[in-house]
């Protein structure tokens, strides 16, 4: 047996593998602490504060201008709070700081008497003199100003009145008039909860709802399944149909029936109903397999695809392509790209919520900074992909009340369950992204902005969106926390084509599922004709008609008006051309976990 070789003579390591190690080593280090902080990085929130308190030290002004607005807000508190004691409640024009329009958090006649009224009274002014406090201090870089602002907002929240059991009135009342039993459902919901997180399980009511029972139950077949997709292509319901079929991109952020939601308010099953041929992606749920797939897969794997297989079974007729949040923005990646190349497929472009420029990404870049995405690029290289947990949890904090607190108050204080519906059943349906596309989407888009700027490759070569000149109906919600409009809408300088943009009211998801005779709906529309002058956001607020009711009528107006004579329906797959049904619609992927 030959002698081991003496420590002397083991080549030591080279240059690149120590630095490798290196590597390594420190993202273990940043997973470790993305398991610890909830995926939030320390350091983002650290030089947060560092840049506002810094340069709040250095403005005397401002600092005087605060203490001012302190002592004149508790000084008309400490007012309002001795006519309150001597009065027991007070006018709704006596409070001395009103809520804000929209403001639901102490809406109820309860929060009117002492002393509660003074409680949320306090709490307002404490919130409002936060908001000065964060804002308008110069020299604070934005991001820093507004992820102090969120700090504080979410600091502030945690002690809200409404928030507690013993200074919420109308949680004590219930309390009083069901003997304690509204406290003894909401422990009971709450060990519920905690069983169900502990096994994986999904939320209370959605065993009410199942894909192909009661959600995407839309009849049609899968004729295209690779390793990242499947195509299906729904039945026709109408003896003719329009000559050129609709292909839709949703997000891999989300699965696909968002849009085939309930019979009722199914988006594909009305473009069916209204004579159009519909294919839409289904994408596949990653696993840590999946690490490695890109941008570029999801280009090549997913729009190119199903574009070939659409123009296999239909091949005389252009497509109209439809994307829905980042499938909408790689939807206007590959029409960039097929302008580029002179790619004549697609007929028009329709976008619902879909960003094409990252400057203004709305409150969603709170958590986009560079620190922040290298502490999710570290616990991306462990798992393989980014969880939903961890997507669904940066969405809670962004809308707080709604998603977040109102909900704990409403199940384990009041102790009731809101009723799920189709919708609540989907966002529970959550899915995973793949390491590698993830980074990139962050990197490229929200941090580079390289789409908007005509960096962003596409086979190696850069794409520009103002090569597209295609017909382009572009949907913007306006209470989106995702894709806030006024981003969504800055498709307008970014391309001279054609382009109808709707705002319609509502959010990133509900303001999309908006069925004809859904209540309290209405849009504004407002074409800008090809080469038109540009309009900012302000003024075409000021000139876009209102229309009551649903945006969905005009969407389908304004592709018959792109579309030409109806003709018979084609047939289900293309066999001969390897597109043969695989299966019925919703197929195998959406059931995937």
């Amino acid at each position: 047996m030959k002698p081991p070789a003496p420590a002397s003579a083991v080549p030591p390591p080279s240059p690149a593998d120590r630095a490798d190690r290196a590597d390594r080593a420190d993202r273990m280090v940043r997973a470790a602490l993305a398991r610890w902080t909830a995926s939030i990085s320390p350091a983002s929130l650290q030089l947060a504060w560092s840049d506002w308190a810094a340069h709040l030290a250095a403005s005397p002004g401002k600092r005087l201008a605060l203490m001012h607005l302190g002592l004149s807000q508790w000084q008309a508190l400490a007012d309002y709070a001795a006519r309150c004691a001597l009065s027991d409640a007070a006018a709704p024009g006596e409070n001395c700081l009103a809520p804000r329009p929209g403001d639901r958090r102490f809406r109820e006649p309860e929060w009117t008497r002492w002393p509660f009224n003074v409680m949320q009274q306090a709490f307002l002014v404490a919130e409002r003199w936060w908001e000065e406090a964060t804002h308008g201090i110069e020299g604070v870089e934005k991001h820093h100003a507004d992820v102090a602002a969120f700090v504080a907002r979410q600091w502030l929240d945690m002690w809200s009145p409404g928030n507690q059991l013993a200074t919420n009135p109308v949680v004590l009342k219930q309390t009083i008039e069901q003997g304690g039993t509204n406290l003894w459902r909401g422990w009971l919901n709450a060990l519920d909860d905690l069983d169900r997180l502990a096994i994986g399980a999904p939320p209370a009511g959605t065993e009410d709802y199942a894909v192909g029972r009661n959600l995407a139950v839309t009849p049609g077949k899968v004729i295209m399944r690779n390793r990242l997709a499947e195509l299906i292509q729904y039945a026709p319901t109408t003896d003719t149909v329009r000559p050129e079929p609709v292909l839709i991109v949703p997000a891999w952020i989300m699965k696909y029936y968002i849009l085939d939601l309930s019979p009722h308010n199914s988006l594909i099953r009305h473009l069916v109903d209204q004579g159009h041929t519909v294919f839409c992606l289904s994408w596949k749920n990653p696993g840590a397999d999946d690490r490695d797939l890109g941008m570029q897969d999801y280009l090549d794997l997913g729009v190119r695809a199903a574009l070939d297989a659409v123009r296999a079974i239909v091949p005389e007729h252009g497509v109209h392509a439809v994307g829905y949040c980042l499938g909408g923005t790689l939807l206007a990646i590959a029409a960039a790209a097929m302008a580029r190349d002179g790619d004549p497929r697609l007929a028009s472009m329709t976008l619902f919520a879909a960003q094409t420029d990252f400057t203004e990404p709305g409150e969603l870049g709170l958590f986009i900074d560079e620190s922040q995405v290298s502490l999710l690029e570290a616990q991306m290289a462990q798992t393989g992909y980014l969880t939903a947990q961890q997507m669904a949890g940066a969405f809670q904090m962004l809308r707080s009340y709604d998603l977040l607190w109102s909900r704990l108050v409403g199940e384990y204080l009041m102790g009731t369950r809101p009723p799920m519906n189709d919708l609540m059943a989907w966002n529970a349906d959550a899915t995973r992204m793949p390491a590698r596309m993830h980074s990139e989407y962050l990197r490229r888009l929200f941090l580079h902005n390289d789409l908007a700027e005509g960096r962003f490759p596409v086979d190696d070569r850069p794409v520009a969106l103002s090569d597209i000149s295609l017909p382009i109906f572009c949907v913007g919600t306006q209470t989106d926390h995702v894709a806030p409009w006024r981003s969504v809408y800055k498709l307008h300088y970014l391309t001279v084509a054609d382009l109808t943009f709707v705002l319609t009211s509502g959010g990133h998801n509900a303001g999309i599922v908006s069925e004809p005779g859904h209540p309290h709906r209405s849009y504004q529309c407002l074409q800008r004709a090809q080469g038109a002058p540009y309009m900012g956001p302000d003024d075409w607020l000021k000139r876009a008609p209102v229309h009551d009711g649903s945006w969905w009528p005009a969407w389908f107006a304004w592709l018959d008006g792109h579309s030409g004579a109806l003709v018979e329906p084609p047939a289900t797959g293309h066999p001969d051309a390897g597109y043969r049904p695989l299966g019925d619609a919703p197929g195998r992927y959406v059931r995937e976990p």
